[in-house]
């Protein structure tokens, strides 16, 4: 039988599209098409939970600096509140409402609705600004971001000065960039309340030389210092999240108050399996199929760990449909993960044409914020990908683990929020009791050399003290100072280097790549770094399809460098240059060279995604160098200047052969092995650098090339001899 869990209910998000249009129109009929949406969207709205209690929200807002929403899922929290404090007046005088999510996508489609309930054009009054992208203006005046890009706006305003309410939704999560934000923002908050009281007894005072004094006297008191000349009001902090601990949110803001709204429920069915299910790919794959064929109506979400599951799924659900009696084969698949471009990404939220099943094959970026509408069937795995970091010896990691029970009920209430819906855990009853109750906050297992090079950029001298929610380890710390010393970040005495720490600040990169791009510059090959960061910022570049696995190999070869992975990305990106430009040659339209690149990928076993992912993060890399304005020249063909700079910008991840044909890491000691999808697994030169180490049942390095030992001590001097 199955079990019942917690039920769930749509808040609105995205939950209507657009009507088809067919046949001829008239302009009165579109006027009376917008009419007949904008009042609809306006029904919805009064329906939520949350309608009732607008003027009791907007007034607890007034009167509490900080204040933590619990709202329920289905409440209409995440659309509704920005709107709620606009129209309460929090945006007087060019003020701003900002609203983070922890992910680009969720940011994308709810400041997409909130315009569409306000009935304006994205990026005037509702905007959003996401990583590569940024679609505000002047008049934005409610202001969606992931919580990262607020961050990296507090480098260049610490007081935030032009927020007059920052909204942290979905807080939960607690992502690395969610926990340093909100140690920020409390900060901000005690600065800009005590300069708004000194400003206030400053008006008071009569003229004299007294006054500047005492500004001054004030504004040494506080490590957040306002700019010159310029008026700062309190800081309004709002937490938010449908699945929260409260209490501890409150304790850190200093006993905030919270506030609990109801949402609309819908009852979720959850069933799972009798035993273990060896292979979860295949046990998804039955899934699917059996709820194709036995239940109503309803899409069907999926969720698996990454991109090359995803797209394996994929692939055997059309090998599958294929068999299926025609009348069966109206299913199709939709992907959605981080590393997907934004405008494929918004393929989900598309309705299946009527009569269709639509199957979301989704990381854990579906869990949380984004409703994807029409979705009954939820198949949960039980599993997720997280990073793991080990501050002994350094390394950092993606492994799959266990999701928690808060993921767990968070997943399964995707299939509740427009009616009942049933859940399909593809593990047993008695392991969900085993699972953790909440997920390990990410800034506790992940590498914090960025987080420390921010806080450093912030002016936090004393990274060690400053206020987390949750503490990291002394030791990751250190660590994290120490890599950032190494790579000349930091000064002797561990202040932010000028300008190499401040340059590696400005790049949106871990600081390892944006350390590799600055030394580039000076080796004259920044074009080929740029590609190489690029396509190293995406997933897999190369797929090798099981029916057609001689074919991809040989294709493979036609890139392979025999000195490395690096240099056979940089001949892959070449060549997708080199066909692009063709089509523009032959005056073709964009479409048809779209077509073109992706015909090109297709002969080539390229994965088209991941490349064009890459192409774009190339092109807003390429326009940050510049702003900086590090020389972007090419060193063409001459690839020993090209691999000696990835010698000097990737010591840190340098291994030594052994005797037995396995390598020493030489940071770590680690014993790893070179990944067989390398162009260099056969070759097992004597020295390598690496980017990233797999774990399996070894440690595998991957993106490699060839380097000659005698490089390191003489492009990392000082590292090498404190090694040795």
């Amino acid at each position: 039988m199955p079990s019942m869990a917690s039920s769930k209910v749509n808040d609105g998000e995205n939950s209507s599209q657009k009507p088809q249009l067919n046949g001829k129109f008239t302009e009165k009929h579109f006027r009376d098409g917008d009419l007949a949406r904008r009042k609809l969207i306006q029904q919805q709205r009064k329906s939520l939970p949350i309608a009732s209690v607008e003027r009791r929200i907007v007034e607890e807002v007034r009167k509490n600096d900080t204040l933590i929403i619990v709202g329920e899922t289905g409440s209409g929290k995440t659309t509704q509140l920005p709107q709620f404090l606009f129209n309460g007046g929090f945006c007087l005088d060019g003020k701003v409402i900002g609203v983070t999510q922890p992910r680009r996508v969720a940011a994308v489609t709810v400041a997409k609705r909130v315009a569409e309930e306000c009935g304006v054009q994205l990026g005037h009054k509702v905007g959003y600004s996401i990583r590569f992208e940024d679609v505000t203006s002047s008049s934005t005046r409610i202001k969606f971001m992931t919580d990262g890009l607020l961050l990296r706006e507090a480098l260049l305003d610490p007081l935030l000065s032009k927020y007059s309410v920052i909204i942290v939704d979905e807080a939960h999560e607690r992502t690395v960039h969610t926990d340093v934000l909100l140690g920020l923002l409390k900060g901000v908050q005690i600065a800009r309340s005590r300069s708004t009281i000194q400003q206030t007894n400053l008006n008071k005072l009569k003229p004299g030389g007294e006054t500047s004094d005492k500004k001054d006297e004030f504004l040494s008191t506080s490590s957040l210092k306002p700019c010159q000349g310029e008026k700062v009001s309190p800081l309004k902090v709002i937490i938010m999240s449908a699945s929260l601990d409260a209490r501890g949110f409150s304790e850190f803001f200093g006993g905030a108050r919270a506030v609990h709204i109801q949402g609309r429920q819908y009852p979720v069915d959850i069933f799972y399996t009798f035993q273990a299910e060896p292979d979860y790919l295949d046990a998804a794959l039955i899934t699917i199929f059996q709820i194709h064929g036995e239940e109503g109506p309803g899409d069907i979400l999926v969720f698996l760990t990454g991109q090359e599951e995803i797209e394996s799924l994929e692939r055997l659900v059309q090998e599958k449909v294929k068999q299926l009696p025609e009348a069966s084969q109206k299913i199709f698949t939709v992907p959605i993960y981080s590393a997907l471009p934004s405008d494929q990404q918004m393929q989900v939220f598309k309705p299946a044409p009527p009569g269709s099943r639509k199957v979301i094959l989704a990381t854990n970026i579906a869990e949380t914020s984004v409703t994807i509408p029409g979705i009954r069937y939820v198949v949960d795995p039980g599993l997720v990908k997280a990073r793991s970091y080990n501050p002994v010896t350094g390394m950092e990691s993606l492994i799959i683990i266990p999701t928690s029970k808060a993921q767990a009920l968070q997943r399964s209430g995707r299939a509740g929020r427009e009616g009942p819906g049933k859940c399909f855990r593809l593990y047993a009853e008695t392991e969900f009791g085993k699972l953790m109750d909440a997920t390990v906050p990410e800034i506790k297992r992940c590498n914090l050399s960025n987080v420390v090079l921010q806080l450093k950029a912030l002016g936090v001298d004393d990274v060690l003290g400053f206020d987390f929610m949750e503490k990291p380890s002394r030791m990751a710390i250190l660590k994290s100072l120490e890599q950032l010393l190494v790579l000349g970040a930091l000064t002797d005495d561990y202040k932010l280097s000028d300008p190499v720490g401040r340059q590696m600040a400005r790049l949106p990169l871990d600081p390892i790549y944006a350390k590799s791009l600055i030394v580039a510059s000076e080796f004259h090959c920044l074009e080929e770094m740029l590609i190489t960061v690029a396509m190293l910022s995406v997933e897999s570049i190369f797929y090798v399809p099981k029916e057609k696995q001689e074919e991809a190999r040989a294709a493979r070869k036609s890139f392979a460098s025999l000195e490395g992975d690096h240099i056979t990305l940089v001949n892959v990106f070449r060549a997708s240059t080199e066909c692009l430009e063709k089509s523009k040659k032959a005056n073709m339209k964009e479409k048809s060279i779209e077509k073109s690149l992706n015909k090109w990928c297709w002969e080539n076993f390229i994965n088209s995604r991941s490349l064009r992912h890459a192409r774009d993060v190339h092109s807003q890399i390429q326009g940050h160098v510049q702003q900086m304005g590090l020389l972007v020249s090419s060193c063409g063909d001459d690839m020993l200047q090209f691999r000696r700079c990835l010698a000097a910008s990737f010591f840190l991840n340098a291994a030594l052969k052994q005797p037995d044909g396995s390598y020493r890491a030489l940071a770590s000691s680690q014993m790893v092995q070179i990944h067989p999808s390398s162009v260099l697994f056969r070759a097992k030169p004597e020295c390598i650098i690496f980017n990233e180490l797999v774990r399996t049942n070894h440690n595998y390095i991957r993106n490699i090339t060839r380097i000659d030992p005698l490089w390191l001590p003489e492009l990392a001097p000082q590292y090498y001899a404190a090694q040795n």
